[in-house]
């Protein structure tokens, strides 16, 4: 037996005992003739000593040994004389009288500390030692916490959990696939999945009627804090249901997390907001709700003043930012160079400063008297202190994305987004299709096997394109925190519609049969009404521990470049490889 306890588990009620215990020497400290060992596994830290007159061989071995040492240490518990309370085994230390090196170590690149001095790059090298260090220790802990609460939940209320195939067949709709060469089948590919969605719909018309699966899938796009090539999602999917029975059932779910796991209470029943208030109001449609400064249009109250920027202009929007009066020019001339880089996007920016006696200072002073100013202040509900923020454009969605954008840098600097506060809430009545004028086609707003919510399959059987555009869809996202942390929809479960949505997306019956007949002729042998959803695990996880990114919350991340830099992957493959799997590589750039 290596040891009889974890270097986590000892209290003062312990005292006396002989203990065997094994782990990694965080530090070795000599103090006096006394020698201080620092013994860590995943469970905890717990402090050895070896005292002066203990046998000159064991001392010998406590001095000579360095950091990340393995070892196995035997020795009496007994109550410390200077106590730790940051520790949970402050109380106690083990007077060592035996000490075996199981495994010696070379000195680590960085310190296995909670404040390490190894950069990013450097820990994601040597990623197996930065996961001895306690915040990834406490991401994964947690990771695990929030599947065990799921499974438990899903499982109570008859859920299966089934697995789904990961090597299936290339749809490129959306985000680009992960290809997959076939030994057996030259010149043909397999897909990694983006997501289950075919096969969870297939299980709907086997007849099991309430699925889930804790599912790895993969999306080969741009990586970003909040991204990884490979995720994981809870995928879920139930028969036999409408949308409330859907957000009835996740709502529940997400609320026993949030309980179980954080201690929080959230709202019951959690709010509502369909996609055009959230556009409207939050220029997102994942808005942020744990703070106001809702966006208010100004289009017919700031026009006719002389001014060409906004009377040119289709849509103008502003944000009353609270106790912002106070900004110097310095600051706004650094707003405005802020909001004109490409991740905003605008040309420039107005400002009106609510002064506390109720005067006003603008950016447009010369074409605006200080009545109209207060009518514009008024139709934003800015008060006095505030600090007024318009932007304006040609189209009235991409003015509100950018005023949301900088609604949300603002919370940031005032310190409105507290990670520690928990605002969930369900965005409903999206539109079911995007028009996009470059291709001059529709594309689904979720995805093709989305439902039109059924008071609008009039304006979804019309060639009317102003009729299409007014469709909504009978899908739903989970948002937190401006985060969009699961969405889903009540599904195409008709053979019919569905060939419809293909048509209107422009894709044609031979297409629609290469890449979705499975689907369509399941369709014909009694598909039952079905609907679910699917939530980012990884972002789940991540929101719970208080961070916006996700890669502590994952073993093995990969990095921005989408490279696992630890095993040097991706990496080339042996020409015999290639030979045997067809492939000629182009390598001109």
């Amino acid at each position: 037996m290596y040891r009889t306890h974890t270097c986590g588990e000892l209290r003062i009620a312990n005292a006396g005992q002989t203990v065997t215990l094994a782990g990694w020497v965080q530090k070795a400290r000599k103090l006096g003739g006394m020698t201080f060992i620092d013994l860590r596994d995943r469970y905890g830290v717990t402090q050895l000593v070896v005292e002066a007159d203990a046998p000159a061989e064991l001392v010998g071995t406590a001095t000579a040994l360095g950091r990340e040492f393995v070892i196995q240490a035997t020795g009496e518990v007994l109550e410390r004389q200077a106590k730790n309370p940051k520790m949970p085994t402050g109380d106690i230390e083990i007077k060592v009288s035996a000490i075996n090196v199981l495994n010696k170590s070379v000195t680590p690149p960085f310190t296995i500390e909670d404040e390490s001095d190894g950069g990013e790059d450097l820990r994601m090298k040597f990623r197996y030692l930065d996961l001895r260090r306690g915040p990834l220790k406490k991401a994964l802990m947690l990771r695990h916490r929030i599947a065990h609460e799921v499974r438990n939940y899903l499982d109570g209320l008859g859920f299966m959990e089934i697995e789904t195939p990961y090597l299936i067949k290339s749809t490129p709709e959306g985000a680009r696939d992960f290809v997959v060469p076939s030994r057996m089948n030259p010149g043909q590919f397999y897909a990694l999945p983006q997501s289950p969605q075919t096969f969870k719909q297939l299980l709907m018309v086997a007849g099991y009627d309430r699925y889930f699966q804790i599912v790895r899938c993969f999306r080969d796009e741009d990586l970003r804090a909040d991204r990884q090539p490979e995720f994981t999602q809870i995928d879920c999917e139930m028969s036999f249901v409408e949308q409330e029975d859907v957000l009835g059932t996740f709502e529940g779910m997400m609320r026993t997390l949030f309980k179980n796991v954080l201690g929080v209470d959230v709202p019951n029943p959690l709010p509502r907001m369909s996609w055009y208030d959230a556009m409207d109001k939050y220029g997102s449609d994942k808005p942020d709700v744990r703070f106001g400064m809702e966006i208010h249009e100004l289009t017919d109250v700031a026009k006719g003043k002389g001014f060409g920027v906004l009377d040119g202009a289709a849509y103008i929007g502003a944000i009353a930012v609270p106790g912002a009066a106070e900004y110097t020019r310095k600051q706004i001339d650094e707003l405005t160079e802020w909001v004109k880089r490409p991740q905003v996007g605008a040309k420039g920016l107005i400002y009106i400063r609510v002064n506390a006696d109720g005067s006003f200072k603008s950016s447009i002073d010369k074409f605006y008297a200080p009545e109209d100013l207060a009518k514009i202040a008024a139709a934003a509900e800015a008060k006095p202190g505030d600090l007024l923020l318009v932007l304006s454009g040609d189209a009235k969605r991409k003015v509100q994305t950018m005023l949301g954008v900088l609604r949300l840098e603002m919370g940031g600097r005032l310190g409105l987004r507290d990670p520690k506060v928990f605002a969930p809430l369900w965005i409903v009545d999206f539109p079911l299709l995007e028009w996009d004028d470059e291709t001059q086609r529709f594309y689904a707003m979720h995805h093709p096997f989305t439902a039109p919510k059924p008071e609008h399959e009039k304006w979804f059987y019309s060639n009317k394109k102003e009729d299409l555009e007014r469709v909504c869809a009978n899908a739903y996202d989970f948002v937190l925190n401006g985060n969009e942390l699961g969405g889903g929809s009540i599904r195409i479960h008709n053979a019919d519609m569905q060939k419809r949505m293909f048509e209107v997306l422009g894709i044609g019956p031979e297409e629609a049969e290469y890449k979705f007949g499975f689907i369509i002729h399941a369709f014909q042998y009694g598909a039952p009404p079905h609907g679910g959803l699917a939530f980012g695990f990884d972002r789940v996880c991540a929101l719970f521990g208080g961070q916006d990114t996700i890669r502590d919350y994952i073993a093995f991340p990969k990095n921005n470049q989408g490279r696992d830099v630890m095993i040097d992957s991706p990496s080339e493959i042996d020409q015999s490889q290639l030979d045997e799997l067809k492939l000629i590589l182009d390598k001109s750039e």
